[in-house]
């Protein structure tokens, strides 16, 4: 072969093959500080292996080994043999700040979610889950227990802005907050909005969670609930706002359709439809993770996915509604579809 000529794939290097085929690395060494409450012990003032090691009631090298590791990943900083929080991980993982985000671990990782990602092949040729039956999507599956007690933090971060966007102002608005899990996003409009009263729809489990979460708010006496399947209970109403938060993407259009024209029913004249999800770029690619998001979808529902806008625009069009919107949420990732009646 002449020396100025090489195969194209000569000048490659199997680092992303690498990175990417053992990445669950990462997740379970992050799971295990968490365990530990090595970001908490350090916050606390413990910034040495030993140190950090008696807090945890950890091994002193274990300790060292998994604090080096929480460095090269960026979740702490390192010099002279001490370790410190990063921003990030002072503001999201020390266990006593106000926005600490590490229990969506209980969440993210589940059981029920992780099976589904153990043979992505089969969800691939198969179209869908091949967890059995509706996967995730099975009535009063007690994953969605753990989503309402692991990601109320994170939601109350995007409930803020979505406040911001929809301008309710002081008037008296009804709200019905579809799967609303823990119910944080109408917990946190409702304590904005004094005249706001919200009502609540999710399996009865899960409604338990969101109880507890508006008495805690001081929202309780506006906070009432509907137990059952969106697709099938009495939804009562009318309503001014229906809010959709990260629920449509478990089902494919068909299905959205038919529980669109159920919501529509609904709301009340000028009544708007407020859809909260990871909406992807017309390409699917981006933006950023939504491409990832997607896989989870398919490995752990029938046929749900992120839909683009232009998707949505066509099945709340099929469903009754006049025109439909999209807003960014900054500074979260995912976006708002406003639809009108």
């Amino acid at each position: 072969m002449s020396a100025t000529r090489r195969d194209a794939g000569d000048d490659a290097y199997p680092g992303l093959v690498f990175e990417t085929l053992t990445a669950y690395r990462r997740t379970a060494a992050l799971k295990g500080a968490l365990e530990l409450d090595l970001f908490t012990a350090i916050a606390e003032g413990n910034d040495d292996a030993a140190a950090i090691a008696a807090r945890c009631r950890a091994d002193p090298r274990g300790t060292r080994i998994l604090c080096d590791c929480m460095v090269a990943l960026g979740f702490l900083i390192k010099a002279n043999d001490r370790y410190a929080l990063t921003p990030t991980s002072a503001a999201f993982l020390d266990r006593r700040a106000p926005r600490y985000m590490g229990g969506m671990a209980q969440f993210l990782d589940a059981p029920a979610i992780a099976a589904g990602f153990a043979d992505v092949a089969a969800a691939v040729r198969n179209g869908g889950t091949v967890l059995g039956g509706r996967g995730t999507l099975a009535p009063q599956h007690p994953v969605w227990v753990d989503f309402a007690r692991a990601m109320a933090a994170r939601a109350a971060l995007t409930a803020e802005p979505l406040g911001w966007l929809l301008a309710l102002g002081g008037a008296r608005v009804a709200l019905l907050d579809v799967a609303a899990g823990h119910g944080l996003f109408g917990i946190t409009l409702a304590r904005a909005h004094p005249g706001l009263a919200v009502t609540a729809l999710d399996w009865p489990a899960v409604l338990d969670e969101a109880r507890r979460n508006a008495a805690a708010a001081g929202v309780a006496e506006r906070f009432a609930t509907i137990a059952g399947d969106a697709f099938a209970v009495d939804l009562g109403g009318p309503y001014d706002v229906v809010l959709l938060a990260n629920f449509l993407h478990h089902f494919d259009e068909s299905e959205c359709v038919a529980l669109l024209r159920r919501l529509r029913a609904a709301l009340a004249p000028g009544g708007r439809a407020v859809t909260l999800d990871f909406v992807p770029d017309e390409d699917r690619i981006g933006p950023g993770s939504v491409p990832l998001f997607n896989l989870a979808m398919l490995v752990t529902t029938p046929r749900g996915e992120a839909h683009t806008f232009g998707a949505y625009e066509r099945m709340f069009a099929a469903a009754g509604f006049a025109r439909s919107e999209l807003h960014p949420l900054p500074p979260t990732p995912q976006r708002v579809v406003i639809s009108h009646a």
